[in-house]
């Protein structure tokens, strides 16, 4: 049988489900995690286009973006969030 199709298939969905990831991880504070499950998907898909063509691969590349940038972000304001909050607490 040939497992072709249903590999395609599947990196297509999972380039999907990157970019909608990548753009969950643009939301505020909570968006982190989801950033980081869209690099982690990304990675799992570049995997399997060193095998067969991806015709959704401009989802993934957005995704990744997207999710690369909330990443960034949101560490940053996290960690000040976290800092601000701790340095109140000290100084109370």
């Amino acid at each position: 049988m040939n497992d072709i199709p249903a590999t395609k298939i599947r990196m297509m969905k999972s380039s999907v489900r990157c970019l909608i990831f990548g753009l969950l991880g643009l939301l505020p504070v909570m968006g982190l995690p989801f950033a980081l499950a869209a690099l982690w998907v990304s990675g799992r898909v570049r995997a399997k286009e060193k095998l067969l063509w991806n015709a959704a691969k401009p989802y993934r590349i957005c995704g990744v973006v997207c999710a690369a940038l909330g990443a960034v972000i949101w560490s940053v304001v996290d960690t000040l969030l976290i800092y601000h909050a701790f340095n109140n607490y000290a100084a109370s």
